[in-house]
């Protein structure tokens, strides 16, 4: 069976994909699945968290997010049954990749699929729907009545973040990047409450922020990455970490994507005083402790109910075939897809 995988270079730039035959198993350990790939979403390969974990090979498989038909299950598999249409994400230590026409995995990473939901969808909410229900109710723990800032709002993530946030009686205040991420934005109305144009230099983020706060700060606050000190172009955009603890209100909770925050004595101090915290939005835990596995499955499940009713909407570029997998990965790879790309085979 083949499948794309990556083989890592020094720098993101110098990733090579590559289709590589991969060998399939006959027989199934206990708690294993066959599955037919019906679709798969694709996210960027995280070469240094890889190493970081132990998790070090040759070649990385391409594609984790998998959606398809159940075809054979292993001896002890209790939840699901030939036929049944699933959906999950493939362990970051896998060997598979999930653009391969058959993969097996432990049936502790699928959840079924509701039969209205598209295989495309499917595929396209997982990952991020994962990462913002993970930021938003494992870490922050938001609650009705709550005040939530989403940085950079019209990424994948941000967008379900929004729609997510606005289920649960949050108000939102969004920021966005460009003329063309803020129309956007504005056209989620009422979810969002409040777009604020950063690309615009005009607009002060904090002035705003407690413009509709009343001075009070934010509750809760995700960010996509942030800036430390004086950063190229490229990162200009995002918010300094002075400006989200000043934005923060009492009691209030930030939630980042950025693996190497530094924080000074005085940073700590005003979080301190503010009786604020801080969470570093790392999804891939989930996998790595048996003792979260149950809590794993239900965020999962949720995620695909809430798509199934309409309350999640994921953003997603128009699907490719698989030929085209390898030059759609580089270009996902590089950063240079806002929405999610899913592969259809």
């Amino acid at each position: 069976m083949k499948g794309p995988y990556c083989k890592p270079g020094q720098t993101t730039a110098d990733h090579k994909f590559v289709i590589q035959e991969t060998d399939v198993p006959t027989v199934l350990d206990s708690h294993q699945v066959k599955v037919q790939v019906k679709a798969c979403a694709l996210s960027p390969i995280n070469v240094k968290l890889m190493e970081e974990m132990i998790i070090q090979k040759d070649v990385c498989p391409v594609g984790r997010e998998v959606v398809g038909i159940i075809l054979q299950v292993g001896p002890k598999v209790t939840f699901f049954h030939p036929g049944d249409e699933v959906v999950g994400i493939l362990p970051l230590d896998t060997e598979m990749s999930g653009l391969s026409e058959v993969i097996v995995m432990d049936e502790y990473h699928l959840v079924q699929k509701p039969e209205k939901v598209s295989w495309v969808e499917a595929a396209g909410v997982i990952h991020d729907g994962v990462r913002a229900y993970t930021a938003l109710h494992t870490f922050a723990r938001m609650a009705a009545g709550h005040t939530l800032l989403v940085l950079d709002a019209a990424s994948a993530c941000g967008v379900l973040a929004v729609q997510l946030a606005h289920s649960h009686g949050v108000r939102v205040l969004a920021s966005a990047h460009s003329a063309e991420d803020q129309a956007f934005l504005e056209q989620l109305r009422p979810s969002v409450a409040r777009v604020i144009g950063v690309w615009n230099s005009q607009v002060d983020l904090i002035e705003v922020c407690m413009e509709e706060t009343g001075g009070l700060g934010v509750d809760i606050i995700i960010d996509s990455g942030v800036r430390l000190q004086e950063e190229t172009d490229a990162r200009r955009l995002l918010p300094h970490k002075h400006d989200i603890i000043t934005l923060l209100g009492v009691g209030g909770h930030w939630v980042t994507s950025e693996d190497n925050l530094q924080l000074d004595p005085p940073d700590s101090r005003a979080l301190f005083l503010k009786a604020a915290s801080l969470s570093f939005l790392n999804q891939e835990v989930w996998t790595s402790s048996s003792a979260r596995q149950g809590r794993y499955l239900h965020i999962m499940r949720n995620i695909v109910e809430k798509l199934s009713t309409g309350t999640l909407r994921p953003q997603l570029e128009e699907p490719v075939p698989l030929y085209e997998a390898t030059v759609s990965m580089e270009m996902v790879q590089r950063g240079q897809m806002r929405k999610r790309l899913v592969v259809h085979l």
